[in-house]
């Protein structure tokens, strides 16, 4: 298993980061209200080139179209700013009317980047399309029939078709069809007419845990949704107005993931607060879990937060371990946070620990990085709480 290139980019957690089209610059939203730009290049790898600061508010997402060159960015502040790169090398941001009194919480680019989407806690999405006469992005909103926050969206590959997970526990497909943007969409197993807010298809968790995120598969015919009760569901549609022909979950006994992409049409890659990537693949007779994308065996990463009894603490003996695990627990509970330890006297570790993951907390994103010539995805990147980019091999 070929190791991940691992870059430390900020102390505090990533809420976002997107990567240029030929993957020498990145966007990062390092948790507050300014968009961090950085160039390839440098003694760690990466180094700040500019900071665009026009939110009030935490940056919630990011997206990077990348034949058009252009950022998006969405925030708690309500609003969302679309950023051009000028001659003289400088980000410059258009504003968006979004028209939402609830915070927004993810956004995405199109396929063909000529709108995008903006999920928010209004019980709605609005999908952008550029008003040339006002120079500004106007938005129409996806509302029916939304009951909460909008966690997560995604585009299918024909530039009208919308998925979107919230917290009522539902994935749901919609049209997203805009006139004079869009031209009239081929069929597709989703649906053949598809004017704008069709939903296409509802699909509910399988223990109502609220809906994390949402993936289609390369061709758009799948549509994977991971839940907060520790499941992922895959759903095969047979055809317009008709019931799915398959819906198959995967139930996990790890903590539940947050983000997940297809790599193929029976493969997808899923990450969250297990803090390690993990590939899946299947069909529509079943999915089942292939391997994780880190070696969590590797010496040097810290212990893994299951390990206990002798094995965790050096061979101690009862006492010991009671009086240890009392002073672990004492300085949590003082200091506001465990820490991260080193090896004292006898080979005990001290308070703290690193995890055996390179992740040391939830990963928040997930996306693909490379591709082969035949349109598999062979590297995808993750971000984390604990400020970390990493990129991996599938």
């Amino acid at each position: 298993m070929s190791a991940p290139q691992v870059y430390q980019l900020s102390l505090g957690p990533l809420t976002g980061l997107a990567f240029s089209a030929d993957r020498s610059q990145i966007a990062t939203c390092p948790a507050n209200n300014d968009v961090q730009v950085y160039n390839k290049g440098g003694p760690d790898g990466w180094e700040l080139n500019q900071t665009l600061s026009e939110h009030d508010k935490v940056i919630t997402s990011i997206s990077w179209a990348p034949q058009t060159n252009r950022i998006v960015t969405c925030s708690q502040d309500r609003n969302a700013y679309v950023w051009t790169l000028n001659e003289q090398g400088e980000w410059k941001p258009v504003l968006v009317l979004l028209r939402i009194n609830r915070a927004a919480t993810c956004v995405r680019w199109s396929p063909r980047e000529d709108k995008f989407a903006v999920g928010n806690g209004a019980r709605s999405v609005a999908v952008c399309s550029f008003d040339e006469e006002n120079n500004w992005w106007t938005s129409k909103h996806l509302k029916k029939p939304l009951r909460s926050t909008v966690l997560s969206i995604d585009w299918h590959p024909n530039n009208v078709l919308l998925a979107a997970g919230s917290a009522d526990a539902k994935a749901r497909v919609f049209s997203a069809f805009i006139k004079g943007v869009d031209a009239k969409p081929e069929p597709t197993v989703w649906g053949e007419k598809l004017p704008f807010n069709t939903v296409c298809g509802e699909f509910a968790s399988p223990n109502g845990g609220w809906v994390h995120d949402v993936s289609f598969s390369p061709s758009g015919d799948l549509l994977a949704f991971a839940s907060h009760d520790s499941s992922i569901s895959i759903v095969y549609p047979s055809g317009p107005g008709q019931p799915p022909s398959a819906i198959q979950v995967i139930r996990s006994t790890s903590l539940p993931y947050t983000s997940l992409t297809f790599t193929t049409e029976s493969a997808l890659v899923a990450a969250g607060h297990d803090c390690q990537p993990v590939l899946f693949q299947g069909s529509e007779s079943g999915w089942e879990k292939i391997k994780s994308l880190d070696d969590t065996s590797a010496a040097g990463k810290g212990m893994t937060p299951q390990a206990t009894g002798a094995s965790r603490f050096g061979g101690a003996g009862p006492g010991r371990l009671q009086s240890e695990a009392f002073n672990r627990f004492r300085q949590a509970d003082t200091r506001g946070s465990a820490g991260v330890g080193s090896s004292g006297a006898d080979g005990v570790p001290a308070a703290g620990g690193e995890l055996k993951t390179v992740h040391q907390n939830t990963i928040t994103g997930l996306e693909p990085y490379e591709w082969a010539a035949d349109g598999s995805v062979v590297k995808v990147y993750t971000i984390g709480r604990d400020g970390r980019l990493a990129i991996w091999t599938v």
